[in-house]
């Protein structure tokens, strides 16, 4: 505190040092001085006590003095910003700037005000004069963008930046927030091109470009940019999405394994990509069934995946493919990894079993799901189909009855439940109210065409 108070006093004499005092007298010259000294060093010592307003009163009789004192429009300035008196402070510092344009410190003082104020606009126009005094006010310069939403600039200005003095973790989540707006990310995506071309070595702008292609959907990019990284760094984790598909093409399975479970196994890379390679996995292992269990060892990567459920998917894949004994292997380790069991799942596992005629199977999952979702009216269709086909024609018809309630603005399901309800009085032998369900089934059928 000496030391700057001893620089400030040597700054003030300087000044008034070079003073034209035009015809006055050595002995006023000298009372002036004296006069001017006594008042500065009175504001000096009231700021310091924190009595800002004498320490303003005190600057203002050096004013008198010397109307046209740099330092001591600074420290009005600075008086005022600690009433904060903004007003007053800000044009103390710019009048302190306007008489000596060199001394960033003035300027400094203005962005201050500006800052505290939430001035945003009129701090950008005070930081680009203090920039040429030192480029490390473009770190400000980003924020502020940023507060005023000037997005576009900021996204120059941070690449700027990134590739001037290094990556820092405040301009990474600037980027990451403008980002989020798809309308700057075909300019980031050009950047990042050409920081590869520029850099080939550096991986995370390659990282970077996938994740925008990812964003965007553009998986054909994606495979492209990882291609090139794997050409550029062959040990990167992501290299390895473009190596698996080459090894899948060739044939070569261990290598392909391998590569799916470096890539698997990434904190790295983006779920959207792995899935892609899981799936292109399980095509492979659907005509290379040697595989399957790689391929079980590859659905534990994804057991903590909230968005897929990986063993009902794969499921779906063999259901469709008509591989009813795989279809119900997946479906059936999904369900013991849901809690409680989820009714999609049951409902394809259901429809399995009735197409393997296992229906000793298909009426006891049914039954057990009533009892878990005693409103969803498929589980009652199921299990009255089953226990018909079991010859258990009064539970059928009981269960049925039951689920006939829950059956609402569904055309097809009351046709369904109403030939299941004919069967199950037929073999009760009632052939009235076979008839009855029967021809109730058949007025639907009619009303749908």
């Amino acid at each position: 505190m000496k030391k700057a108070v001893s620089l400030m006093i040597m700054v003030v004499l300087l000044c008034n040092s070079a003073l034209s005092w035009g015809q006055t007298e050595p002995e006023e010259i000298k009372l002036e001085d004296n006069k001017f000294k006594e008042y500065f060093f009175e504001a000096l010592k009231q700021k310091a006590i924190e009595n800002y307003d004498k320490a303003i009163v005190a600057l203002e009789r050096c004013l008198k003095i010397d109307a046209n004192n740099t330092t001591i429009y600074h420290e009005l300035g600075k008086n005022y910003l600690a009433l904060k008196d903004y007003k007053n402070a800000y044009s103390s510092f710019e009048k302190a700037n306007t008489l000596d344009p060199k001394n960033k410190w003035f300027l400094i003082g203005m962005y201050d005000v500006d800052y505290e104020t939430k001035d945003y606009a009129d701090a950008i126009k005070v930081i680009n004069k203090l920039i040429p005094f030192d480029s490390k006010f473009k770190e400000d310069l980003t924020s502020l963008y940023m507060n005023t939403g000037e997005f576009d600039k900021a996204l120059l200005l941070i690449n700027e930046l990134n590739e001037t003095v290094g990556k820092s973790e405040r301009r990474e989540n600037y980027k990451l927030q403008i980002l989020s707006q798809g309308t700057y990310q075909d300019a980031e995506i050009t950047n990042l091109v050409n920081q590869i071309n520029k850099n080939p070595k550096e991986e995370s702008n390659y990282i970077s470009l996938i994740y925008l292609y990812s964003k965007k959907d553009d998986i054909e990019k994606v495979l492209e940019t990882a291609r090139k990284l794997e050409a550029a760094i062959p040990n990167s984790e992501w290299a390895q999405v473009s190596l698996f598909k080459n090894y899948l093409v060739n044939n070569e399975s261990e290598k392909a394994i391998k590569a799916m479970n470096i890539v698997l196994a990434s904190t790295k890379i983006d779920s959207k990509i792995k899935h892609r390679i899981f799936n292109e996995f399980l095509i492979y292992v659907n005509t290379n069934p040697q595989l399957t269990a790689d391929l079980d060892k590859a659905i534990g990567y994804f057991d903590d995946d909230k968005n897929v459920n990986v063993n009902k998917e794969v499921g779906k894949y063999y259901h469709n493919k008509k591989q009813w004994d795989k279809a119900i292997k997946y479906y059936q380790l999904s369900l013991k990894k849901s809690s409680p069991a989820d009714v999609e799942t049951s409902l394809l596992l259901l429809d399995v079993y009735v197409q393997l005629d296992e229906f000793e199977k298909s009426a006891k999952t049914a039954s057990e799901m009533i009892e878990l979702y005693p409103a969803q009216v498929q589980f009652y269709y199921y299990a009255g189909l089953a226990y018909n086909q079991l010859k258990q024609f009064k539970k059928a018809k009981e269960i049925l009855e039951m689920g006939m309630d829950y059956v609402v603005e569904d055309a097809t399901l009351e046709i369904n439940f109403n030939i299941q309800l004919g069967e199950a009085f037929s073999g009760l032998g009632d052939a009235n109210k076979k008839e009855f369900y029967f021809s109730k089934a058949n007025e639907l059928l009619k009303k749908q065409k």
